[in-house]
């Protein structure tokens, strides 16, 4: 797996101040994309254990709210099979951080058993994120006045609670 950015100090990808991950390769290839170099999944450079380590070091201080994990794709299959095991690192060293996703597949139809990009780790990913925000970017819906997301269509799950959040 690629990776393009790693951003230690975001405040723009879910609540409080966030380590996010930006990882490389999708597919959706969204019209209006603000992060379309990344749909390339060789985009940036590799992901690799001192990546992890960087991350995990970067969550450490009390102020750093949670994770943020976005893309590219973080759900293509191929960045599923890493991205489960530093989510469940981050999980294991960091219980009370909150883990934000954001994703073009829908959460009840592509992510579910049987969906198009459901695999043996998915609802082990889907386990240790609190936040999903989930469908594709629709240029013709871009609302920048919507609270984490950028068009109309897109939901945010509490995935704790199972439900979606309306958050103005």
């Amino acid at each position: 797996m690629y990776y393009g950015a790693i951003k230690k100090y975001d405040i723009a990808n879910g609540t409080g101040v966030r380590v996010s991950l930006f990882v490389s390769g999708c597919r959706h290839r969204c019209k209006g994309c603000f992060n379309s170099v990344a749909w390339d999944f060789r985009y940036g450079q590799p992901y690799t254990e001192d990546t992890e380590a960087e991350i995990l070091k970067a969550l450490a201080p009390d102020y750093i709210e949670g994770f943020s994990l976005l893309g590219g794709e973080p759900f293509e299959p191929e960045n599923q099979t890493e991205l489960v095991g530093l989510l469940r690192k981050i999980h294991e060293q960091y219980p009370d951080k909150t883990v934000w996703c954001y994703t073009g597949y829908l959460y009840d139809v592509d992510l579910a058993a049987g969906g198009r990009v459901y695999t043996d780790v998915t609802d082990e990913m889907l386990s240790y994120i609190d936040v999903l925000v989930d469908g594709e970017f629709i240029e013709d819906q871009k609302d920048l006045s919507l609270a984490f997301r950028g068009s109309a269509n897109q939901r945010i799950w509490d995935l704790k609670k199972k439900e979606i959040l309306e958050l103005s």
